[in-house]
């Protein structure tokens, strides 16, 4: 991807802030990630309301039950994980106490 300079002004404590955490090098790499993360949220609430005038509101039980499937999904995910580690014989962390009794946080 091309790339070109642009002056843009921010608060010093903030680029500065994050200057120290990246380095004087990665700064622009970090705006530019920054950057994309917004417009991918901008394109996500576009969609959202796209949906909604669609179809009507999300209500509150059905972002739980989305809420509920995604926790299922990721406990899965960490599941084979940790499987995989086991297999490849390498050391693993017991599960946290809230997951080892399925309960939600």
């Amino acid at each position: 991807m091309a790339t070109k300079k642009y002056t843009v002004t921010l608060p010093e404590e903030l680029a500065e802030a994050i200057r120290a955490e990246v380095g004087p090098g990665a700064f622009s790499r970090y705006v530019t990630h920054a950057i994309e993360r917004q417009r991918e949220q901008d394109r996500l609430g576009e969609a959202v309301e796209w949906w909604e005038k669609e179809y009507g509101e999300i209500t509150e039980e059905e972002l739980a039950e989305a809420q509920a499937e995604q926790r299922e999904i990721e406990r899965q995910h960490a599941e084979l994980a940790r499987a995989r580690r086991v297999a490849a014989g390498e050391p693993v962390e017991s599960a946290p106490e809230h997951e080892q009794h399925g309960a939600a946080v």
